[in-house]
């Protein structure tokens, strides 16, 4: 049987995966990305990861590509990392230095895409022609996959949703515009909201749970159990995060007419508790010939949709 390896390189973690052409995970490997100590070693624990998973395969797979999944902007067919923050990665030959190592074809494209073609190929949008998906994480980011083909657009920066500027919203963002969706209605854009309102002495369960300095260990899934425990402060914050991701999704529902939107990350993990106000949010803004059919869920795999879109897409292009 043939396989394709799929890699999800984050800043904290490598995620490497050996994947069948129908998208089911046979061998995962993790290991930390230590991206501190350069690309070179990056990629080399890379291959040994790809080395250590075709071993333990056995002669009958056949490990024919690999792809990564890099965060940043990449070019995908040249097969490098233009820049990425989260590595201190500039206009690194990624693919090219990988397949000397591993001695196989080696495919590269930005980490978010590839998660969202995971999905839409082999996870809760599979069968479905016409595919938005979110990533709701550390920021937040789309890919949209039209009968099984990524859209890129112009220069490859398909998908910044999460700095789409949203009505009332001030905040500075790293990128150099204030007011981007990713600064309140991102995972870590939450946890600012709830520290700011608590230090400003807004009453919550979180003051208790977090005194002092603990407030800065606070993550958006201690916002989601407070939400749950009725706490008003996280409601109301992972309230708002869901509506404005749905104000944003609408948008792009009525420029794209997606059949599915696959909401993932952190996202995902909040489950209802931002779902809700999403796909409130979002049917009320679109036109009733974009609502009918249209499915808003969660991502099916979520922890696994970066090693899966990754060799799918690897074989894809073999």
């Amino acid at each position: 049987m043939s396989l394709s390896i799929g890699v999800d390189v984050g800043g904290t973690n490598i995620v490497c995966g050996a994947v069948d052409a129908d998208g089911r995970v046979l061998r995962k490997l993790k290991r930390k990305t230590e991206a501190h100590l350069g690309h070179s070693e990056v990629l080399r624990r890379i291959a040994d990861m790809v080395g250590e998973i075709r071993e333990t395969l056995g002669s009958e797979h056949e490990v024919i590509g690999v792809g990564l999944g890099i965060p940043g902007l990449v070019d995908p067919k040249a097969g490098i990392s233009l820049n990425s923050s989260n590595l201190n990665w500039r206009n690194i030959p990624v693919a090219s230095e990988l397949e000397a190592l591993i001695g196989l074809p080696a495919f590269i494209d930005n980490d978010v895409r590839m998660y969202v073609y995971g999905e839409a190929i082999a996870g809760a949008g599979r069968g479905s022609g016409h595919v938005l998906g979110i990533t709701i994480g550390t920021g937040i980011a789309a890919a949209i996959v039209l009968e099984g083909q990524i859209f890129y657009g112009y220069k490859a920066l398909a998908g910044e949703i999460g700095h789409v500027r949203m009505e009332g919203v001030d905040e500075q963002c790293a990128c150099g515009l204030s007011g981007c969706l990713e600064t309140v209605a991102s995972a870590s854009g939450m946890v600012r909201q709830a520290k700011k309102a608590i230090r400003e002495g807004r009453e919550s369960l979180l003051n208790k749970a977090f005194p002092g300095d603990t407030l800065e260990n606070l993550t958006a899934a201690d916002i989601s159990k407070a939400m749950d425990d009725g706490d008003q402060l996280a409601t109301e914050i992972l309230t708002r995060a869901g509506a404005l991701n749905g104000r944003a999704l609408a948008a792009a529902t009525m420029v794209l007419s997606p059949e599915v939107i696959i909401v993932g990350g952190g996202g995902a993990l909040a489950g209802e508790r931002i779902m809700a106000p999403l796909r409130e949010q979002l049917l009320d803004l679109i036109l009733p010939e974009y609502r009918e059919g249209l499915k808003v869920v969660t991502a099916e795999h979520n922890d696994d949709a970066g090693i899966i879109g990754s060799a799918l897409y690897a074989r894809h292009q073999l």
